[in-house]
């Protein structure tokens, strides 16, 4: 038999030139023979397309080459299990970490070309709500920049987080159609589908070697269907893969019913099955909507558990080893029925007994906690569970029951620890605590600050942090350079990389060499210089989509976050209404003019954080029609925040609002974002605003406000909002104009429910901050008409951000949980 002489396994020669003349004949075969348009026919989305395959191609070599060296060197890998990522555009991005900006932009200008409008032909993929997906999308880049052997997995949403719409002042909720023109990034894998199962029952049985075993039975089931996304590194050759998942039915359509006529009958399973993958977040306010989120997050689960396995198996046989070779991160408890899951396969499928079972579980699962408000830690209703995933609820009362008997051993008697620490909360119904779930489950449990990991460990999850005393730790959130500041702003970053070169790109604590610059007066100027051009072409954009005309050269105070009550964008409306009144009665008392930018999105379930964007709106309706204050102040809110416009926005900032109440905000990454773009910061000794200040020194910050233990304490005492009004006359005008209507002359009424929630309740302590708040935003009017003090601080700012990379997160991730190494691609 004649020998075959063996394939080298990886490539040794990269194809595709990297440079202007690899991009112009890229560019140019992909408009004729992938998209069979010329120059007169090709339009500028076709112009994206042509580019966007041409980097692609460059992308995809190195993809395999990295999969091939992980698969060949069998190497520990993490999977990083989120609901959301936030990843936006990926073009540009792609360009940076390739290495191929100036070819590119080059590329384009000798044919005639602008970057700019073709990149604006990208849509953003929306696959997130907010700082948890962006957070996750951080996560990736730094982990492929650091050579981390990773894969995320995910959700394929066909529609992502809703465009908004502002009409009248209100938000409107438009479907999000990130992929009505398709994406050139992502790949589907349709030869690795994943059966899911849903619903059914379960039978209990002994099999012939007399072991009892359950088997889950007349389920429906639905595919995961895999499509995957590159996520390439800066200029180290290592690409990662996210994995999102897409729902398909088992059946195209039943032909019984459609031969009979029945054509929507025929669909109605295909429909059903479909729907899983089909919304980010459903309005979980109804029954249906919280039954299709419960199915979301075990579809993706579910789906990713066997995906893993697969893999695992590829170069392992025994399962009990797989600690050895994966760790499975939960980005929040969304996907903690991982461990429920794996949990059933090994018993069920691989029938191990239940403690190799559970020691395998306990050993590779790692869960990070996002959130500090008791009603967003998620907990399921015992009925529904029982209804969709009734082996799964079996299975969640025997780790229970086993873990409250350990409890019980350490601490006999003690009832009311075991009721607080069971994971089965005794409610009516009956509830599934999901975070106690992922503590007992993980081998790792961390906060994403230091308050708010102090918080967890010494109130939220006391207990626990008992009985697991070496289980929690902290990791601070941090953000990516290469996409916060080289990509979003590429002047700063220009001066930054002629001043002390580029090593701070992948070593974010260079930066701070900048430092000593600060004195020069040459410096300065060109940094003011930078900021009022990121300032200008915010202007235009704000012209452009709003009609309001803003003064580049006033300060522009900006707060653009998700719509939440805790985050108190109702005290930084508090505060522009009291400008209002000062140059309405006390002109001369008015320090500096202003223009204030808001902008984010509000769950569509949500009234209230929904009212108080109606509310904005009304404030900047009344300010910027007055024309004896709008030459001083302007009010924006900028529609549809997003991840492109939030590049527009942050290099424009200069003075980040990061108010929320104390002891309610996990960490934050927005603040980071602005700071390590030169803005100042208004902030609360909340979340990372208190590692930020430790950063850039209490002089270089403004903070203000109640601490967390000062507004315990006040709760503790009985917390009256009314004394703080009444030593306030400016507090007590501005309700004074709210309850007569001023904001709402033709709606008598509108904004009671602010009146009735701040007034009297005030849950979220604006009216405790408020004076505190006022004074702090004179210091700031004060020192920014200083330029050159201003312009130090901002530098200061900046310089002393090196903490706030994700790489030094992912780090410290990779060295102390996941106990990763990287690996050279």
């Amino acid at each position: 038999m004649k020998k075959v002489k063996k394939v080298d396994r990886e490539w040794k020669i990269i194809h595709k030139e990297m440079n202007k003349d690899g991009i112009k004949l890229a560019f140019r075969d992909n408009c004729e023979y992938a998209l069979s348009k010329d120059q007169f026919t090709a339009t500028t989305n076709d112009h994206f397309w042509a580019l966007a395959l041409a980097i692609r191609d460059r992308i995809v070599e190195r993809w395999i080459i990295t999969q091939q060296k992980y698969h060949r060197e069998n190497v520990k890998r993490v999977y990083y299990l989120s609901m959301e990522f936030l990843i936006g555009r990926l073009l540009d991005n792609y360009i940076i970490n390739l290495g191929l900006k100036k070819e590119v932009i080059s590329a384009l200008e000798e044919m005639g070309y602008n970057f700019r409008e073709i990149e604006e032909q990208e849509q953003d993929a929306g696959l997130g709500n907010g700082g948890l997906g962006r957070l996750a999308a951080c996560f990736l880049d730094s982990m492929a920049t650091l050579s981390i052997p990773c894969h995320g997995y995910g959700i394929r949403y066909e529609y992502g987080i809703f465009n908004q719409k502002i009409k009248d002042g209100y938000q409107v909720e438009l479907p999000d159609e990130w992929l009505k023109s398709g994406t050139p990034w992502e790949f589907a894998r349709s030869e690795y589908p994943v059966k899911v199962h849903f619903y059914g029952k379960t039978i209990n049985f002994y099999d012939k070697h007399g072991k009892f075993r359950v088997k889950w039975v007349d389920t429906e089931d639905v595919l995961a269907v895999p499509c995957d996304l590159p996520i390439p590194g800066y200029k180290n050759n290592t690409v990662n893969t996210l994995r999102l998942w897409s729902a398909k039915s088992t059946e195209e359509f039943d032909l019984d019913y459609f031969n009979s006529g029945d054509y929507e009958q025929a669909m109605q399973k295909k429909i059903i099955s479909e729907s899983i993958s089909k919304v980010l977040y459903p309005n979980d306010e109804v029954s249906r909507g919280k039954e299709l989120r419960l199915k979301q997050e075990y579809f993706f689960t579910a789906a990713s558990i066997s995906d893993i396995i697969r893999r695992f198996k590829a170069e392992n046989s025994d399962l009990r080893k797989l600690p050895d070779k994966v760790v499975i991160h939960l980005n929040d408890t969304h996907p903690c029925l991982a461990i429920v899951e794996l949990m059933r396969i090994l018993l069920d499928e691989y029938e191990f007994d239940w403690d190799t079972s559970w020691d395998i579980v306990q050993k590779t699962f790692a869960y990070t906690n996002h959130t500090l408000m008791p009603e967003a830690l998620e907990s399921w209703p015992v009925p529904l569970l029982e209804k969709v995933l009734p082996r799964h609820l079996q299975i969640i009362y025997e780790i229970n029951a086993r873990f409250l008997n350990e409890v019980s051993q350490q601490f006999p008697g003690d009832n009311e620890k075991l009721r607080r620490m069971s994971i089965i909360e005794e409610d009516y119904p009956k509830r599934v605590r999901m975070a106690n779930l992922a503590i007992v489950g993980s081998f790792s449990v961390n906060g994403v600050s230091k308050l708010h990991s102090h918080l967890l460990k010494t109130k939220f999850f006391k207990d626990f942090d008992t009985f697991f005393p070496e289980k929690f730790n902290n990791k601070t959130n941090g953000i990516t350079q290469r996409r916060w500041l080289l990509k979003a702003n590429p002047l700063l970053s220009h001066l930054i990389n002629q001043t002390i070169g580029k090593s701070w790109i992948t070593d974010l604590e260079k930066i701070k060499k900048i430092l000593p610059f600060k004195e020069e007066a040459s410096f300065r100027k060109k940094w003011q210089e930078i900021k009022l051009e990121n300032k200008k072409e915010l202007a235009k954009y704000i012209s452009k989509t709003t009609n309001i005309l803003v003064d580049p050269t006033s300060m522009f105070d900006i707060q653009v976050k998700r719509i939440h009550e805790y985050k108190r964008q109702l005290l930084f409306c508090f505060y522009i209404i009291s400008q209002y009144l000062t140059i309405k009665n006390e002109p001369n008392r008015f320090i500096q003019p202003r223009t204030f930018i808001l902008g984010g999105k509000a769950s569509p379930g949500y009234y209230m954080a929904k009212l108080i964007i109606k509310f904005i709106n009304s404030v900047g309706e009344i300010i910027n029609r007055d024309k004896t204050v709008n030459d001083k102040i302007k009010v924006v809110f900028i529609e549809n925040y997003r991840v492109s416009l939030a590049e527009k926005i942050i290099p424009a900032g200069e003075l980040s609002e990061q108010i929320s109440t104390a002891g309610m905000e996990a960490s934050g990454t927005g603040n980071m974002k602005f700071a390590l773009n030169g803005a100042l910061t208004m902030g609360t000794l909340d979340g990372a605003n208190i590692e930020i200040a430790e950063s850039v020194g209490k002089e270089n910050i403004f903070i203000f406000g109640h601490t967390a233990q000062e507004i315990e304490d006040i709760k503790n005492r009985g917390y009256d909002p009314q004394e703080y009004i009444k030593k306030s006359p400016i507090l007590k005008e501005i309700f004074s104009l709210i309850m007569g209507n001023f904001f709402s002359p033709y709606h008598p009424g509108l904004f009671e429910p602010i009146i009735k929630t701040v007034y009297n309740i005030d849950t979220f302590f604006i009216c405790a901050d408020f004076a505190s708040y006022l004074n702090k935003q004179e210091e700031a009017g004060r020192l920014y008409q200083n330029k050159e003090e201003w312009t130090r601080k901002s530098i200061i700012n900046v310089a002393s951000c090196g903490k706030f990379s994700s790489d030094r997160t992912i780090k410290e991730y990779a060295q102390e949980i996941w106990k990763i190494k990287p690996l050279q691609v």
